[in-house]
């Protein structure tokens, strides 16, 4: 029952932020995950077997709102889902204390990389059409392996790259939810139910916040928060790295 708390409040806090920011909540569950000892793998695969349920409901009320740019999402989907399923073959296949250094210097990285946006934004350009796949394989291949990151690596990217931020929000929301449903089947396969127990306790605090999104993008200051989000990520990150070595 203590556990069940512990991971309903760490689901809780992350769907908060990612209501505020339209990212980090696969980053900051995986990193609060392995802080609290879970391997790397099944803190992965418990934070997708989570996001199924938070990206079903963002994507279906981004389609309702008319947010979805289908051409995107058939370019982005195939490649993320592939990409994915791959990351989280690898993962689940390495040794924890092999990956561990790896996935907490990734988070690590993520983390500068919020923070870094908060005071640098990205300068649109235009993007060519090709490189939307590579960018749907790589972020799908991360988030898979880094346990969160898809928003970051991909939103960030179209955005920054000229496309329209409403439509890449909402088509990236909606891509999500298939990349994550390939995941999750693919670190329940390899992995097993009962090694994913602990992602009832997530899922009971995700969905009691995703109500409070809106309040949340109403009354929090977006700027600080990602730099208190991107330093959180790697404060936490950098004690297992030099654990690690």
């Amino acid at each position: 029952m203590e556990d069940f708390l512990i991971f309903a409040l760490i689901g809780f806090g992350a769907q908060l932020v990612d209501g505020a920011l339209g990212m980090a909540f696969g980053v900051l569950s995986t990193t609060s995950l392995l802080a609290f000892g879970v391997p790397p793998a099944t803190a992965s695969a418990v934070t997708h077997v989570t996001e199924i349920f938070t990206t079903a409901a963002s994507g279906a009320s981004h389609v309702l709102h008319r947010n979805v740019n289908w051409r995107l999402v058939a370019r982005l989907a195939p490649a993320g889902m592939l990409g994915g399923a791959v990351g989280a073959f690898i993962l689940s296949s390495i040794d924890a204390k092999t990956i561990q250094p790896l996935v907490s210097g990734y988070l690590m990285a993520i983390g500068l990389y919020i923070t870094f946006k908060a005071f640098r934004p990205l300068w649109p350009r235009e993007v060519r059409d090709w490189m939307v796949p590579w960018i749907g394989a790589g972020g799908g291949l991360l988030d898979a392996m880094g346990g969160g990151g898809w928003g970051p690596v991909v939103t960030s990217s179209l955005i920054g790259r000229g496309h329209a931020p409403r439509q890449v929000i909402g088509s990236a929301n909606l891509t999500e939810f298939l990349v994550t449903s390939v995941v999750s089947a693919t670190f329940i396969l390899n992995l097993g139910w009962s090694e994913l127990s602990s992602a009832a306790g997530l899922i009971a605090g995700g969905v009691l916040a995703a109500p409070l999104g809106g309040f949340v993008v109403s009354r929090v200051p977006t700027r600080p928060l990602m730099v208190a989000v991107g330093l959180l990520i790697v404060a936490t990150s950098v004690p297992r790295i030099v654990q690690a070595f």
